[in-house]
Formats: C-alpha cells, sequence, structure tokens
C-alpha cells in the first residue's frame, strides 16, 4: 500500500459549516492577519469590571469530567487575561498571548493536568508537539485533530468540531486532544501558546515542584497585576 509522509499530507477542504470553528491552514502558507480565538463570553468568566475572573468554573467543570463545558471556559478565560480590549471584541489576538501572567496560564495548565491524569493540557501539548518537531501537520494527527481518511493512500483530514471531538477521557482518547485552540486564520495563535515562557521545560518543571508546597484551589483567583490592556486597530 502506497503511504505518503506527514509532512505533505493530503487535507481536504472542509464544509463551509465546520469552518467557523476549528480550521488549522497548512503551516507552509502563514497568514498575515492576527490568528485569533473567538468565543462568546459566559457570565462565569467575566464579572463586573470592578471584579477579576477566576478559575472556579474551570475547576469545576474538569472536576466533574465536564471536558466540553471545560475547554469553552478555557478559551474564555484566555480572553479574559488578554484585557478590555480582548473583551470588547470576543477574542483575544496572537499578538496578546505574550502578555499574559505565567502563573495563570500554568494555574491553567495545572488543573487539566491534575483531572485527566496527566494527559491533558498545553504542557502536555508543547511537549507533543516538540516531539513532531514543531511540525503542526504531525502535532494535529499526534493528539487527534486529525482522522485518516479510508484511501490507499495516506490522507487526513481535520475533524469536524463539535461532533466529531472526544470530550471524554478514556483509554483511546489521544494524549493532548483537550483544550482545542480555534486558529481561524492560520496557525499563529496556537504556536503563541505554546511558545510561551510558562511552557517552558524549565518553567514547567519548577512549577511542579512549587505545586507539592501550595494549593491551587477552586477558589483562587487570577492574578490581574500583568493583564495587557490591549487596544488594537486592525
Amino acid at each position: 500500500m502506497a503511504s505518503a509522509s506527514l509532512h505533505s499530507l493530503h487535507l481536504p477542504h472542509l464544509h463551509h459549516r465546520h469552518r467557523r470553528h476549528l480550521q488549522f491552514p497548512p503551516t507552509t502558507t502563514p497568514s498575515s492577519s492576527p490568528s485569533i480565538i473567538a468565543l462568546n463570553l459566559s457570565s462565569s468568566i467575566v464579572t463586573p469590571a470592578t471584579a477579576s475572573p477566576t478559575f472556579d468554573a474551570l475547576a469545576g467543570h474538569l472536576a466533574a469530567a465536564n471536558f466540553r463545558q471545560a475547554d469553552e471556559e478555557t478559551r474564555g478565560l484566555l480572553i479574559a487575561l488578554a484585557g478590555d480590549a480582548a473583551q470588547k471584541r470576543g477574542y483575544i489576538f496572537f499578538s496578546e498571548v505574550q502578555f499574559l501572567a505565567d502563573e495563570d496560564l500554568r494555574t491553567i495548565d495545572e488543573l487539566w493536568r491534575r483531572h485527566s491524569g496527566g494527559r491533558f493540557g498545553y504542557g502536555v501539548q508543547r511537549r507533543l508537539w516538540e516531539k513532531a518537531d514543531r511540525d503542526f501537520s504531525r502535532f494535529f494527527v499526534r493528539v487527534g485533530w486529525m482522522r485518516r481518511l479510508e484511501t490507499e493512500v495516506e490522507q487526513y483530514t481535520y475533524r469536524s468540531f463539535p461532533g466529531e471531538f472526544i470530550w471524554e477521557l478514556g483509554d483511546n482518547t489521544p494524549e493532548g486532544h483537550l483544550p482545542l485552540t480555534n486558529a481561524l486564520r492560520g496557525t499563529q495563535l496556537l504556536e503563541s501558546i505554546l511558545t510561551h515562557p510558562a511552557f517552558e521545560p524549565e518553567a514547567m518543571a519548577e512549577a511542579g515542584e512549587e505545586g507539592c508546597n501550595k494549593d491551587t484551589g477552586r477558589n483562587q483567583a487570577l492574578s490581574t497585576g500583568n493583564l495587557f490592556k490591549a487596544d488594537y486597530s486592525f
């Protein structure tokens, strides 16, 4: 049976009704437009201007193994952490990710890892991406965001959101499958998250040691001192 390398995957176009949910364009054609996460923010994430967003809802969803809701909550938290402008527009630019506080991203990641037996989270995705030599096509296949077509030639296509994604933790759930990152205009947003200093190997190791000595309970609030109040015009 003939086969093709993952570097030359044949990626059929998604049906138009799925493109707005989850689309990963080939990494060989990066977009000049900012990648975004788009979400209708829930009241559990964005509270009045005088209040800070908290981890309560995310921790609750993960503890109850409601991974679909936890995935939505995670995207909402990233938007809330990006500041007022991101909340007003309803999505985050990839260029804003660098200003997110290390502690906040590591806490989100720690909750995902804790409630998945170490199988979900951005830190897990960073490790798998590195193992794939930072090749997004290989990475998407590895974490199950793409599925193989029943053809003689090795071909893959993107899964349809939400029905074809896996929202439970089982023996056949790919490592790193969650949380999802919606890359409407390319992989820049996902790359910005995975290369954030919070997920550098040294930082992850240090955070793991600190986690043994302190409680990151459900009522812990997000740190707000380093929030970036962006006001992009593009």
